[in-house]
């Protein structure tokens, strides 16, 4: 399925894409406002914003600045449709980030194939996972770097899932990709519930970062495990299930029993400025995260020393 958000102002381009994509599965989706396409973003992967207009191009336009300047709808390809506009309105719209601007008669087969190749491309080169469409590492740092370079007070939340190899081995890699993503739904539901303006990013593997207001730490760590818990217990097998456990190798090759998957976090809060770069951050984190695993069960642990 093709999901595509749209904005149009005075021109029917659902009509016109519907008449491009006539062999393919797509669903459109309609948004006026930057909190209504992010809304639409945490609901679907969409795959392409596509912003139309006749008049007043400046204020689409300045929709595209909106989405750019958002480190989560910055990674959606965006592409601006227009019949007329002034050479002023192509400038302006490719200053402010738009990916392509389509312009003059709509040429079904024409737009269709540029249309097809900016998604893919998106596919392809945009610094997501491709697992969980989340955030890689590259936009991760970048978004850190943002918050300490504006100053803000934010929490670091790391997590990962333990024991996760084991299940991996015990039932394929196939199973353990569909944990996996589960995870990921897990945390980015509970996140942008709490906070529209969170992120969350997927570093790889069985490795997630969240970030939040300093006061949504605790109450975001605590839903996310308790639903990771109530949900992760339907991923065995019945009769695995009713044991409650696993048998298989552990990393020394020794035969292992494994109780049900728990999610680990370590948390960390930049608060009053005690951090000014991501290696900072990163090496605590990484510290922190080998003291929260060593603990059974699911749990989050807080920081509380000072940086070292």
């Amino acid at each position: 399925m093709f999901h595509c958000a749209c904005r149009q102002e005075g021109i029917d381009i659902i009509f016109h894409l519907s008449k491009s994509f006539l062999k393919d599965k797509i669903s459109f989706h309609y948004f006026r406002t930057l909190d209504e396409l992010l809304v639409l973003s945490q609901r679907y992967h969409i795959d392409l914003v596509i912003i139309a207009g006749k008049t007043d191009f400046m204020k689409e336009i300045e929709m595209v600045r909106l989405m750019k300047d958002h480190i989560f709808l910055s990674i959606i390809p965006t592409v601006l449709y227009h019949p007329e506009p002034s050479e002023a309105e192509l400038i302006a719209g490719f200053d402010n980030g738009v990916d392509s601007f389509l312009h003059g008669e709509w040429k079904e087969r024409l737009f269709e194939a540029e249309l097809r190749m900016i998604a893919e491309r998106s596919r392809r080169d945009i610094s997501v996972n491709p697992s969980t469409w989340l955030p890689g590492p590259g936009l991760i740092e970048r978004e850190i770097e943002r918050l300490l370079k504006m100053g803000n007070e934010f929490g670091v939340c790391y997590a990962d899932i333990d024991d996760f190899k084991a299940y991996n081995d015990y039932y394929g890699y196939y199973y353990g990709d569909r944990v996996i993503r589960l995870t990921a739904r897990i945390i980015r539901d509970v996140v942008f519930d709490l906070c529209r303006e969170g992120f969350v990013g997927h570093i790889g593997g069985d490795d997630f970062i969240f970030i939040l207001p300093p006061d949504q730490v605790g109450l975001a760590c605590e839903n996310v495990i308790k639903t990771f818990d109530t949900l992760i217990q339907f991923r065995y097998a019945d009769e695995d299930r009713q044991r409650g456990i696993i048998h298989t190798r552990n990393r020394k090759g020794e035969m292992e029993s494994f109780s049900f998957l728990t999610l680990s976090i370590a948390v960390l809060v930049n608060q009053k400025g005690n951090f000014e770069h991501v290696g900072e951050m990163s090496h605590m984190l990484a510290d922190l995260k080998k003291y929260s695993k060593s603990l059974k069960g699911s749990n989050y642990v807080v920081e509380r020393r000072k940086k070292y």
